[in-house]
């Protein structure tokens, strides 16, 4: 009997990640959310006072999208020329992204989301997250050659010189 590739009789099932797990459960949950924000705002306010809201939101959140990625992108320019490395300017233009992509969606959840990415004063908070983030998934604990200055078996000290 001739199996497809891949799935032989004893192919393990390969595990789904768990983040992969958070992001259909949050592409699920978001419009259901987002439906009753805006059910909820049109009941108290009225219909054209909400499409009114929405409305303005998206404006503003244009033009501060265009402001806040225009100086990003002077900040990231800058540090270039200067020989700095720009890890502040390219986070906050990962951030300014995001934060366009969430206004350009309708409904008030992702336009609170999206401003937050955005705004300059929340933005800091913004990129300590995402630092946070990126560091609890790329960084990873590399043995030292030699087992470590604390492990038996050290093999004594590297010196080196820091160049700034």
């Amino acid at each position: 009997m001739t199996h497809p590739i891949g799935s032989t009789p004893y192919a393990r099932r390969q595990k789904r990640p768990r983040w992969l797990t958070f992001v259909l459960f949050g592409l699920v949950l978001a419009p259901v959310i987002e439906i009753a924000v805006l059910i909820a705002v049109g009941r108290t306010i009225g219909l054209g006072w909400t499409i009114l809201a929405l409305l303005l939101l998206t404006i503003l959140g244009t033009w501060l999208v265009r402001r806040e990625g225009a100086r990003t992108w002077k900040a990231l320019r800058e540090a270039s020329q200067t020989g700095r490395m720009p890890s502040r300017e390219i986070a906050d233009g990962v951030l300014v992204l995001i934060g366009g992509a969430f206004l350009l969606l309708p409904g008030f959840v992702s336009d609170v989301i999206g401003l937050f990415f955005v705004l300059p004063f929340t933005r800091g908070f913004a990129r300590r997250l995402l630092e946070a983030f990126i560091a609890s998934r790329v960084l990873v604990r590399v043995p030292f050659p030699g087992g470590g200055p604390s492990s038996p078996g050290a093999q004594g000290t590297i010196r080196g010189e820091v160049i700034d």
